[in-house]
């Protein structure tokens, strides 16, 4: 399915100088939601023709700003959608009819599980693991999540994500003379799949500093009592 994703998109890279901010949104909103598609598809070509002043405004740094921005843009609305569709139809209608919108439900079941054991932080880490990254919004919005929790916990992880893609892009037009999209699209997940160990490290970092600083919180509250 990647093979069939690149070659459509890299077709679309003579519209990048005009249209590639709106692709990049779109595409990260579709990637976002409950349709199936691989977000390094999407940023890591971005980074790349960002680099190589491939973009709107013809300056790199800016355009690689705009770039993840757009990503991040694009993440959230497709996240919205998950959450308030959730919200709107319930388990129920998800679990009957959601395999036939790409929603398996023992996907749906497993997005619960570590949703109901990690609840907001949950939220933030699964937007950096594959395969239940974009399924992690339904259980927010099917447990009515504070929006504005959502919102932030789901942009900290989104934004990291598509800051990470783009730079990986970034760094192969650095490195490269000539190189095909697919190409370009393999060598990024092959990056990222040996080294998704300092992932996991920054993560553990972070969720034991979120942790501390609740719990430091919690005190505070009690001891106010």
């Amino acid at each position: 399915m990647t093979e069939a994703i690149a070659s459509c998109l890299d077709s679309l890279t003579a519209s990048a100088p005009v249209w590639g901010f709106v692709l990049i949104f779109v595409f990260m909103a579709v990637e976002s939601s409950f349709i199936p598609f691989p977000s390094e598809v999407v940023m890591i070509p971005a980074g790349f023709l960002a680099y190589r002043s491939g973009l709107t405004t013809g300056i790199p740094w800016l355009d690689l700003l705009l770039a993840i921005v757009c990503g991040l843009a694009g993440s959230m609305a497709g996240a919205y959608v998950n959450y308030y569709l959730a919200a709107w139809l319930g388990r129920p209608f998800l679990h009957k009819y959601g395999k036939y919108f790409f929603l398996k439900e023992p996907a749906l079941d497993r997005a619960e599980e570590v949703f109901r054991e990690y609840g907001e932080l949950a939220t933030f880490v699964c937007r950096l693991l594959p395969a239940i990254r974009q399924l992690i919004s339904i259980p927010a919005g099917l447990s009515k999540m504070d929006f504005w929790r959502f919102s932030f916990f789901t942009a900290l992880g989104a934004g990291i994500w598509t800051t990470v893609l783009a730079f990986i892009g970034w760094y192969f037009a650095h490195l490269a003379g000539d190189m095909s999209y697919l190409e370009m699209i393999e060598r990024g997940k092959q990056l990222i799949h040996d080294n998704y160990i300092y992932v996991f490290i920054v993560l553990a970092i972070l969720v034991a500093a979120y942790l501390f600083v609740h719990h430091k919180i919690m005190q505070r509250k009690e001891s106010a009592r």
